[in-house]
């Protein structure tokens, strides 16, 4: 039997908790673009990454704040 991740619904400012640390040593994020893209920023370094939904549903941990 497979495990099925519920879907998350998250939206704009939201601050999600990622699977795995930013090089740095934060895993807190903020999304600042949705779309079927999603850019997020890197509330230590304000560094941002954009990734496709698919990828970012895959890597996200948590919501931390809505």
């Amino acid at each position: 039997m497979t495990k099925v991740k519920p879907q998350l619904t998250f939206e704009l400012n939201d601050v999600v908790e990622m699977k795995k640390q930013h090089p740095c040593g934060t895993n807190r994020w903020k999304i600042i673009r949705l779309g079927a893209d999603i850019r997020i920023k890197c509330l230590g370094c304000d560094h941002s990454v954009m990734m496709p939904r698919k990828e970012f549903q895959k890597k996200v941990k948590r919501i931390l704040s809505e």
